[in-house]
């Protein structure tokens, strides 16, 4: 078993001064934490592969593809690979769990 505590995730990000953390790389999946702070710009461009985002804390909006909604903590958004996403007007600081499938590369 592998078990994380967000808040020692959230310092190993800011300790290694990324943006992402990959925490968990399997066979068919990764998982990460991804942080973006309030009035920050997402660089992200589109993945090849499926992305679950889990929203842990934080406001924001998410547009993907053609269509937007707002986001806080609990807000579960699926992106099908390949399409355009990206959150904006990040009014608090942001954190979001990433699970990618198969794993990022």
């Amino acid at each position: 078993m592998k078990a994380f505590r967000l808040d020692e995730l959230e310092a190993e990000r800011a300790a290694n001064d990324g943006a992402y953390l990959q925490f968990i790389r399997e066979r068919n999946m990764s998982v990460g934490l991804y942080a973006l702070d309030a009035g920050s710009i997402d660089p992200q461009q589109p993945h090849a592969q499926d992305e679950v985002y889990l929203v842990v804390s934080g406001r924001a909006a998410i547009t993907v593809g053609t269509e937007t909604e707002s986001v806080a903590r609990g807000s579960v958004v699926y992106v099908p690979a390949g399409v355009p996403h990206k959150f904006h007007h990040i009014s608090e600081d942001l954190r979001v769990m990433v699970v990618f499938s198969p794993p990022e590369s």
